[in-house]
């Protein structure tokens, strides 16, 4: 991966215990503030499956009332019952070829949906906003 050099200021105190951390730990300051910064970036979108990394990373674009209304989203109920009634017609064996089409579909939307939900409430967190508890979405 191509590196990018930037000059950073850090207060004393910061730059002081980086030092010590890194005097501990017989590891290079440079790897110690790199692996700070890695940890407090942005939720990354670059392990999701390939499938679904355009839809997360455009959320990266977005304000944060567009986030909330993505986190506390809701699957319809009609949706969730044909889900629920495909799944159980597989565990049966009783899904026709059609039903097993439509059921893949479905669960590739689920996942989808389920994905961006939780990414947009991970870049709110991140931009300082207080997540309530899932339950509470």
């Amino acid at each position: 991966m191509p590196m990018q050099t930037i000059t950073l200021s850090l207060p004393e105190s910061t730059f002081l215990r980086f030092e010590q951390m890194s005097k501990v730990t017989h590891r290079p300051l440079v790897e110690l503030v790199l692996r700070a910064v890695e940890v407090g970036s942005p939720p990354g979108w670059e392990e999701a499956p390939a499938r679904f990394q355009t839809d997360l990373a455009a959320l990266d674009r977005l304000d944060n009332q567009s986030l909330w209304q993505i986190a506390k989203a809701n699957r319809g109920e009609t949706e969730a019952a044909r889900l629920q009634e495909l799944l159980d017609r597989r565990s049966d064996s009783t899904i026709s070829a059609p039903e097993e089409q439509e059921l893949s579909v479905l669960v590739e939307e689920a996942d989808r949906f389920m994905l961006c939900k939780a990414h947009a409430a991970a870049l709110l967190r991140w931009r300082g906003e207080i997540i309530p508890p899932a339950e509470q979405l």
